[in-house]
């Protein structure tokens, strides 16, 4: 645990993430984040220094996480002129939380050997909770022998943690992981608004499906906030757009046709058009449910 621990990218996961971390005895060492009023709150509350740089983050820590949007701001941070994480970088190690393409991954992690450091994916398949109690479940890619390195504080932050294989590799099973649950969201919300047009009773409705083949995990999370049209982000609909794309990436490049996928990425890609990309991805049923959508 004498490890010095960097955050950058500080939203509800990151965050946790570190909470989590300082709970554990780990010394979390600097913040950064777009949002400086964010970033300097959560400095605050685990005593630790608001990077008002990059390069700051990564002179003050061993272990940096990354927790950013998408492949642009993960090259802002790793490559933009001047200031970036990769500045006087050698023997740091960088672990990539995001949901991010696995070229930009293999991209970084490239550059970070170039400067000395090294690099591993830490793809989460989890939410804001499991964030906080150290329960993720998380996916690596990179070198064995750096996985095993930093395995001990892997394990602190997950409850399940499965080593995938080499960079990028991590990032095309979470891709699959999020396209399912994406397609298995949007066949619900489809469900669940014809159901309900016939006039049929949704609880009737949601408990036929616990117990037959239409049975799926998001029934469990997402069914209620569906009808009740309770839509607080837990896993947004933008995101659900952006994974789902990235899984369409991936397939074009293999040469594969996923017709579900692609009639998904448009229900959620509608939404975040419509203005709607902050609701949880459950709000696809707002596209399904009759009288909802203009």
């Amino acid at each position: 645990m004498s490890q010095k621990i960097g955050f950058v990218g500080i939203g509800r996961m990151g965050a946790n993430m570190a909470r989590n971390l300082k709970d554990r005895g780990y010394e979390v060492s600097a913040v950064n984040d777009v949002n400086k009023e964010a970033a300097a709150e959560l400095a605050g509350e685990l005593s630790c220094s608001h990077a008002e740089t990059l390069a700051e983050v990564t002179a003050a820590s061993d272990v940096i996480f990354t927790v950013v949007t998408n492949d642009e701001a993960m090259r802002s941070i790793y490559f933009a002129e001047g200031d970036n994480l990769l500045v006087d970088a050698g023997g740091k190690t960088f672990i990539n939380c995001a949901t991010l393409s696995p070229g930009i991954q293999q991209e970084v992690a490239t550059a970070a050997e170039a400067a000395g450091a090294g690099a591993l994916e830490g793809c989460m398949a989890s939410s804001i909770p499991q964030a906080r109690e150290g329960k993720l479940y998380l996916m690596i890619g990179g070198k064995a022998e750096l996985f095993e390195q930093h395995k001990a504080l892997l394990e602190d932050m997950s409850i399940n943690l499965m080593h995938i294989g080499e960079i990028g590799r991590a990032a095309q099973v979470k891709a699959l992981v999020n396209m399912v649950m994406n397609i298995n969201t949007a066949g619900l919300a489809e469900g669940l608004g014809l159901a309900d047009a016939l006039g049929l009773d949704l609880k009737m409705v949601c408990e036929v499906f616990s117990q037959t083949g239409a049975n799926s995990r998001v029934l469990e999370t997402d069914a209620e906030d569906m009808i009740d049209r309770d839509h607080e982000a837990w896993f947004s609909a933008e995101h659900a757009a952006k994974d789902s794309g990235i899984a369409a990436d991936i397939a074009a490049n293999a040469g594969v046709s996923l017709p579900l996928n692609d009639a998904t990425c448009a229900q959620f890609s509608k939404l975040v058009e419509d203005g709607k990309g902050d609701l949880d991805k459950s709000g696809v049923a707002e596209l399904t449910f009759k009288g909802r959508h203009p």
